[in-house]
């Protein structure tokens, strides 16, 4: 064979090679987006967008109103109320920084009581040592409600599966911003 024939050979052949490969990158590519996609279009709960996370002094100090009935996120106090179940509600300023730190809550509002849907609520949150919260948040919206940093799912029955997958998808997910370096 004479040398230009090999050495066109040898182009078209990288050529090749170097076809597939970007079609191969490409196809891969396509796929771990698609899944990625995926995966957050089906995050439980409905997005609320961040209003930052500054540290008050007090819970009466003058702040940016939440945007969520349930607060998801923004201004909040440099403590976090503690993890496990409560019988009081707990003042919004201390939910958004356990929600910052990682938290779930799992909120309810019964007007009449119920005895029943507290004892539910409470075998789920004591499967968690950390990081899920449960407490009475009277004139709520919903009979129940659970936040995680920028995420808000209101119920208006119990429905163990939706809760147990809310707190799963977000529950030690840190949310603290961090300066850059």
């Amino acid at each position: 064979m004479k040398p230009a024939k090999v050495k066109r050979r040898r182009r078209t052949k990288r050529r090749l090679l170097a076809g597939v490969g970007l079609s191969a990158t490409l196809a891969v590519a396509v796929i771990v987006g698609w899944y990625a996609y995926q995966a957050v279009a089906n995050l439980p709960g409905t997005p609320v967008p961040s209003l930052g996370n500054a540290h008050l002094r007090s819970a009466t100090e003058p702040h940016v109103p939440y945007n969520s009935d349930r607060p998801t996120s923004g201004s909040h106090l440099p403590s976090i109320a503690p993890w496990g179940i409560h019988t009081a509600p707990i003042p919004r300023e201390r939910q958004v920084h356990n929600l910052e730190d990682g938290g779930v809550l799992a909120q309810y509002n019964c007007p009449q009581g119920c005895a029943d849907l507290v004892e539910k609520l409470r075998s789920i949150v004591s499967r968690y040592d950390k990081y899920v919260v449960l407490a009475p948040y009277p004139g709520m919206d919903a009979l129940i409600a659970s936040t995680a940093w920028g995420r808000i799912e209101k119920l208006g029955a119990f429905d163990e599966a939706a809760i147990v997958r809310f707190i799963q998808a977000y529950r030690g997910i840190d949310h603290h911003v961090r300066p850059l370096r």
